[in-house]
């Protein structure tokens, strides 16, 4: 007896059809033409306390970081926190503060 395309064909049914959901804005999918609606970042200032917080837990001399200077608001793994316990060597995650 075929049960697996049965259950397949019941698992298919079950789940909620793609045209149904809300079309965002998703930015990528057409790399030469920007999505209208798309998040667009006006201004980004580099203060004092971004400044700060990018480089918490690197101690002085801070040697090799002048692409800080370039660092616009796009994402970069350099001031996120990454593995936690005895890999986060400059103490980003909470409750592991090494300044």
């Amino acid at each position: 007896m075929p049960l697996l395309p049965f259950l397949l064909a019941l698992a298919c049914a079950a789940l909620p059809l793609p045209a149904l959901a809300e079309a965002l804005p998703v930015a990528g999918l057409n790399p030469a033409q920007r999505p209208v609606g798309a998040p667009i970042v006006a201004r980004f200032e580099q203060s004092a306390a971004w400044r700060a917080a990018a480089l918490r837990g690197i101690q002085e001399p801070q040697t090799g970081l002048g692409f800080m200077k370039d660092q616009g608001a796009w994402y970069t793994p350099f001031n996120q926190p990454n593995l936690a316990g005895r890999y986060d060597i400059r103490g980003l995650h909470a409750g592991q503060n090494k300044d």
